[in-house]
């Protein structure tokens, strides 16, 4: 009766539009109402105890580079490079899009940030060059989610903390399925160009415009390499990589490019700030529903129900990647995440599974629901941001999400490419 409670509490709030953080909270809060009073004095440090993880301060970091880097207007110079290098294809910008939104993720880490920013810069010059906007949002959707699959990803730093698994290997794991979905992105584009009578480049550019684009954006293009190498090689933590991020992210910005004021730098954090809290109230609020469902054994009773379906390792992955499509079709991927993983990732383990190989399967999983309807939250980005309706969009978008759920099914059945480089690394 108790479980029936908070389910009901859950997803009838969920239907009636309260704040996903809210409505976890409240959910686990009926719960642990249901186990007895005495043990509402535990709520509390439920949520701070979620909380109290050193690599969560690794998120802000990186999201406050990412804004500053964005704000800097230093996105332009990494378009202009991906340009030069494949925008003399046909359909030469909507590949740059998804080469940018590679770069453009080693910075943010954040689909979101990925969305607005092209949102706002990329659509309209598409749109201009004879691109439809519908076509020209599903192209950024559709890249958008490399963001939290290439390092330096939110959603591994989470993933990481609450399971205890390397989060270095999660980055080092989460570079080939990044760089796949672009490859399978850009074959899309490329197989439908004819059909849709996309627009062509002028031709091959110059040795000299290649080299010039490459300079103005060398400096951006730098600080993914840089975070990255200080990472794997064992050098920084992901928390020390992230504050050496924002230094550098300000001395481009603000003293090379001179493209800071104070305003910005005002604005900046305010909007780091949201951003941060809106994802720690998840954190803290899922605390006490996985509490709540840890105590009362519903991890192993999942656990039990999959397993009685098949003992075989490629059917439990597959229940695995059905639930974790479904329920991001309908929750956000922060909140799916904390409340899964600590029920899923065991029974991983129980089939065999290497860890890192289990965790950047999950996160890719996730990953695809932020551009499925209803509730895909870089769906809704670029609405907002382009005036385009999601349906339009949505339209557009479905030979992109067919592509990326094969590159899903390659990382989870074929674990030596994704543990390739983490292997490489010693990770």
């Amino acid at each position: 009766m108790e479980e029936l409670a908070v389910a009901v509490a859950f997803f009838g709030l969920l239907a009636f539009g309260m704040p996903v953080g809210f409505t976890i909270g409240i959910a686990g809060l009926i719960g642990i109402i249901g186990m007895g009073p005495r043990f509402l004095q535990m709520v509390p440090d439920r949520m701070f105890a979620g909380l109290d993880l050193f690599p969560f301060l690794a998120m802000p970091f990186f999201i406050l580079a990412g804004e500053i880097m964005n704000r800097s207007g230093i996105t332009q110079g990494l378009v202009k490079l991906a340009n030069a290098l494949v925008g003399w294809l046909r359909g030469g910008m909507a590949h740059s899009n998804m080469v940018a939104s590679v770069m453009f993720a080693g910075i943010t880490g954040s689909a979101t940030a990925d969305a607005a920013a092209f949102g706002n810069t990329l659509v309209p010059a598409m749109q201009k060059s004879g691109y439809s906007k519908s076509y020209a949002c599903a192209v950024t959707a559709a890249g958008s989610i490399i963001g939290p699959t290439i390092p330096p990803s939110t959603l591994a730093i989470i993933y990481g903390s609450i399971m205890g698994v390397s989060i270095a290997g999660l980055f080092a794991a989460g570079i080939l399925p990044g760089l796949l979905i672009c490859l399978i992105c850009m074959a899309v584009i490329a197989l439908t160009a004819k059909r849709k009578n996309l627009p062509k480049g002028e031709g091959r550019p110059s040795l000299r415009a290649v080299w010039a684009a490459l300079r103005e954006g060398f400096l951006a293009a730098l600080l993914p390499v840089f975070i990255l190498a200080a990472i794997l090689g064992g050098f920084a933590t992901p928390t020390e990589a992230a504050a050496i991020a924002v230094a550098y992210a300000l001395v481009v910005g603000g003293v090379i490019y001179r493209a800071l004021t104070w305003r910005d730098l005002y604005e900046i954090g305010v909007r780091t700030t949201r951003i941060t809290g809106v994802i720690f109230l998840i954190i803290a609020a899922a605390s006490i529903l996985g509490w709540w469902m840890t105590f009362n054994q519903i991890p192993q009773a999942i656990a039990k129900g999959m397993l009685s379906v098949s003992d075989n390792p490629m059917v439990i992955v597959g229940l695995i990647l059905l639930l974790l499509l479904l329920i991001g079709l309908v929750m956000d991927i922060n909140a799916t995440l904390i409340i899964l993983a600590p029920v899923l990732a065991p029974l991983t383990l129980q089939i065999g599974m290497d860890p890192v190989h289990a965790g950047i399967m999950i996160i890719l999983a996730l990953n695809i629901s932020l551009m499925t309807p209803p509730v895909g939250a870089c769906l809704f980005v670029l609405a907002s941001v382009t005036g385009e309706k999601v349906e339009s969009i949505t339209r557009e978008l479905w030979p992109f999400i067919l592509a990326e759920v094969a590159i899903l099914l390659i990382v989870a059945f074929w674990s030596d490419l994704t543990l390739f480089i983490p292997r490489l690394l010693g990770l």
